[in-house]
């Protein structure tokens, strides 16, 4: 009895120029390609190249991700194409400009076993949520002050954005509802002591960043932690006013703690490891 979850069954069947472009990119291991490729690899006019790629995403070759950027599905792909090359490339190509960040990032660098099958990705414009293949991408769009301490990292054949660990640890503390809340980020400030993460440049990061909740963020769990912060009372003497959540992604209920000028939705027994908890 023939499967009925052939490939055959689930695409159109291929012209020759078309198997030409699309094995030619796939030799050149390229996920995500324009109709300007396709000029290239066949060389042909703009607008052949074009209707090309109109005709392979009906035909279910290509997915369209973005304006004029499209994603080749794989030619071993099962039923309904199902992708699985890595999602930081797809998000590569959503937004520009663009880093992976946050929970993403923490799953990158080891600081995290939780797994999110949320790509978040930092940008300085706006953009909408996206679902491919089951996996969420969701921008966060933040200002040009905090759009730094990024570098091009190879995934795969390919180069993408993704924040450093010093900056990951800012940006989840900027934004704990990010990362899974602040038992993740007290997890991942404990896993970051044993890399090469650097404490200085973490504060450098606070002080230019220059948001207050994070900077008390930090300082808590640093003490909670026994980690030493340089710069640590300077930090503290510039505590702004007010008492942002510990923890935004849990209630807004718990004390006004006056030392670190944070309000306590969150006990450190609920969410710090059993040796500090």
């Amino acid at each position: 009895m023939e499967s009925t979850n052939d490939t055959e069954t689930q695409r159109k069947s291929l012209s020759t120029r078309e198997s030409q472009a699309l094995s030619r990119l796939a030799s050149e291991n390229r996920q995500v390609i324009t109709s300007s490729d396709l000029v290239d690899a066949l060389d042909i006019p703009r607008k052949s190249a074009k209707d090309m790629a109109y005709a392979l995403k009906e035909k279910g070759w290509l997915e369209r991700i973005a304006h004029g950027k499209y994603l080749i599905l794989p030619l071993a792909a099962g039923e309904n194409s199902v992708y699985t090359e890595h999602e930081f490339v797809i998000a590569s190509a959503l937004v520009e400009p663009m880093y992976v960040g946050y929970w993403s990032a923490l799953n990158h660098h080891g600081l995290t076993e939780q797994l999110s099958r949320t790509v978040y990705i930092v940008t300085t414009e706006r953009a909408q949520e996206r679902e491919i293949h089951g996996v969420t991408y969701r921008p966060v769009s933040v200002t040009a002050q905090k759009f730094f301490g990024y570098q091009p990292t190879a995934v795969g054949s390919n180069q993408v954005n993704i924040s450093s660990i010093e900056k990951t640890l800012v940006d989840c503390a900027d934004h704990p509802e990010f990362c899974g809340g602040i038992g993740e980020l007290a997890t991942a400030m404990q896993n970051a002591v044993e890399t090469r993460c650097s404490w200085e440049r973490v504060v450098e990061y606070l002080q230019r960043v220059g948001n207050g909740a994070a900077t008390k963020r930090l300082v808590y769990l640093a003490d909670q932690l026994d980690i030493d912060l340089p710069e640590y009372d300077e930090l503290v003497e510039n505590f702004t006013t007010g008492y942002p959540l510990l923890d935004p992604t849990r209630e807004a209920t718990g004390t006004r703690d006056s030392k670190y000028q944070l309000r306590l939705n969150a006990t450190p027994e609920s969410f710090l490891p059993d040796e500090f908890a």
